[in-house]
């Protein structure tokens, strides 16, 4: 499903068309003031690295330098080496291993809800 970006020869801004298929047939106009003079431009691409590429340009977990945390997926990479050493084979539970999913894509984890907040045992002896 490609993307194609063209350049309006009359107001000069790019403007992106999504299409099904290359053989999908496109008369493209202009996005921001409906021309149809437009010349096809030369696309940006995105280059996306393996997880062992970020994991090795990250450094080690075992010495994290001053910025290793503020990738949040080596916040992900701790968790589940913590979870493996601590529960061996078990399975991280589904809702961690989606935050730990979605750290990778560079979103930083929601914080966790609160407890509800339980009565002081302690609070009649003080």
């Amino acid at each position: 499903m490609p993307i194609y970006e063209y350049l309006c020869a009359t107001c000069h801004k790019k403007s992106s068309f999504f299409v099904r298929t290359v053989s999908t047939p496109l008369d493209p106009v202009c996005q921001s003031c409906g021309g149809a003079d437009l010349q096809k431009a030369v696309s940006s691409f995105a280059y996306h690295r393996s997880l062992g590429d970020r994991w090795e340009a990250a450094g080690d977990p075992n010495d994290p330098g001053d910025d290793y945390y503020k990738d949040p997926s080596n916040i992900g990479r701790w968790v589940e080496q913590e979870w493996q050493q601590t529960m061996g084979d078990e399975p991280l539970p589904g809702e961690i291993q989606e935050m730990i999913g979605a750290a990778r894509e560079g979103e930083l984890p929601k914080p966790m809800p609160s407890l509800p907040d339980f009565p002081d045992p302690l609070a009649g002896l003080r």
